[in-house]
């Protein structure tokens, strides 16, 4: 009877044991369980913290230098061409009217000395134009001179005035290139990692994939703003010399109808002036 006893009691005691190191175990194991998501948490928030440039830029290879700088200089032509086609610089209001004005009392020296005097496109226009006034032609004052030597002055200074327009296209057509150039890159290495290993392990394919796809993003990212920005800043340039070049030939014409006034009202019927 002791004996049941005494087994009994040594069984209550293993129990007792058991449980209380099973307690233990169990909170031991729900705290590293609890460690170990904080730690995969914070490094894989680290890793997106810190991947953010690679993701987008690094990961593209040496790829992204040259579609960094053309980016760069679309950016930078953007800005210089947009100072340059300011309407201050082509034809300003003040220098239009004034040579009008002049224009208008047939006064041609001063106009030409005015216009000399301005380094903006119309008065360069008008110092080149005007010295072919022929006062020996009243009734059109030399006036196909006049146009021809404006054809001559805007041939010559499209190439200057287009020249950094221009590079907008050139920018938008090489950037797609260098992209596919990145593709062409990243799909070689790729299979070349294949060749290797024989498997398609995607953490060794991933670095070839970047170069593939983030070439071709940019360079179509920059061909994007490049090329609708050339035919935006193409429209102004023309825009602009257009209206120096009508407002030149208007000018003229306001001198052939000043000089030839008398005549014209003498030609008018009696009864209808």
């Amino acid at each position: 009877m002791e004996s049941v006893i005494f087994a009994q009691a040594a069984l209550n005691n293993i129990m007792k044991t058991i449980r209380r190191y099973s307690r233990r175990a169990v909170a031991l194991t729900a705290t590293a369980t609890l460690f170990l998501a904080n730690s995969a948490f914070a490094a894989e928030k680290s890793v997106k913290s810190k991947n953010m440039l690679d993701q987008w830029v690094i990961d593209g290879g040496w790829t992204m230098i040259p579609l960094i700088f053309l980016l760069a200089l679309v950016i930078f032509l953007l800005i210089f061409n947009a100072t340059n086609l300011k309407q201050e610089k082509y034809c300003p209001a003040e220098l239009k009217a004034n040579l009008m004005q002049l224009m208008s009392e047939c006064r041609v020296r001063s106009a030409i000395e005015m216009a000399a005097s301005s380094p903006t496109y119309l008065g360069r226009l008008v110092a080149y134009a005007l010295p072919n006034v022929d006062a020996t032609r009243p009734e059109d004052l030399g006036k196909d001179a006049i146009e021809d030597s404006i054809a001559d002055f805007t041939s010559n200074e499209r190439s200057t005035m287009m020249k950094y327009i221009n590079m907008l296209a050139l920018s938008g057509q090489v950037a797609p290139m260098l992209g596919l150039f990145g593709t062409v890159q990243g799909m070689v290495g790729a299979f070349a990692i294949l060749a290797e290993s024989g498997q398609a392990d995607p953490t060794q394919l991933a670095g070839s994939i970047s170069v593939a796809l983030l070439t071709t993003f940019w360079g179509l990212i920059i061909a994007i703003i490049a090329i609708p920005c050339f035919f935006f800043q193409k429209g102004i340039a023309n825009a602009r010399e257009a209206e120096c070049v009508n407002t030149l030939q208007e000018m003229v014409n306001t001198s052939i109808n000043v000089v030839n006034a008398e005549a014209q009202l003498a030609r008018i019927p009696e009864g209808l002036a």
